[in-house]
């Protein structure tokens, strides 16, 4: 069961796949770190909630910004956060073509601790970004669409209406993962084996991240 409160994350995880409430979850193995990181969010009086089934928190219902769990780290990913005043490179892009967010990465309770008053400070500064009105620009530019792509879209009318009920960010992040492959063959069993992600509505990134919790 996907995680609807906070607590029932912390308590069995987000609930995306089968190793929730159990030991293997990777929200037990950074569960003190989160727990800290939620008090700190909380403390900025950001409303908490939940959204991807996971601590979502937010000012008069703009996302400011979410705790995750990873395999090799846990974060605070910050929706704008490419506009935050970083001078020592400290925030890091989830990926290459990430354009707004960037998180603050941990593995140890310790280092949270030591860093966390330049964490407030972040979050501070996300609220104040968020209060201004502050807009990340999006990249405009269209990805290319791989000829194997608009022919599956022919084929099958489902899986076009699924792939541009996405959102822009996910749509980009198939169309980079098709197009990156060199060769037909290559490109066409990359849109297969994506199809059924794409018409459960998920991510490229956000399967992946599933399958590794």
């Amino acid at each position: 069961m996907k995680a609807t409160t906070v607590d029932q994350y912390l308590l069995d995880g987000c609930g995306r796949c089968s190793k929730g409430g159990t030991p293997n979850c990777t929200v037990h193995k950074w569960h003190p770190i989160l727990v800290a990181m939620r008090e700190l969010a909380t403390e900025c009086m950001l409303t908490e909630e939940v959204k991807w089934s996971v601590p979502c928190y937010t000012l008069k219902g703009k996302n400011v910004l979410m705790i995750h769990a990873f395999m090799e780290y846990c974060s605070i990913m910050f929706m704008k956060g490419s506009l935050l005043t970083d001078p020592d490179n400290i925030l890091h892009r989830q990926t290459d073509n990430v354009t707004a967010g960037r998180q603050l990465r941990y593995t140890r309770i310790e280092d949270f601790l030591a860093q966390r008053e330049r964490a407030k400070a972040f979050i501070l500064e996300a609220i104040q970004l968020e209060e201004a009105g502050k807009k990340v620009e999006m990249r405009t530019e269209e990805e290319p669409m791989v000829e194997e792509l608009k022919e599956a879209f022919v084929q099958d009318s489902a899986f076009k209406t699924a792939f541009y009920q996405l959102t822009p960010g996910r749509q980009r992040a198939y169309l980079l993962h098709f197009a990156q492959a060199k060769q037909a063959e290559t490109r066409a069993s990359r849109i297969e084996k994506c199809m059924p992600m794409i018409l459960r509505g998920e991510g490229l990134h956000d399967a992946y991240q599933k399958g590794k919790k």
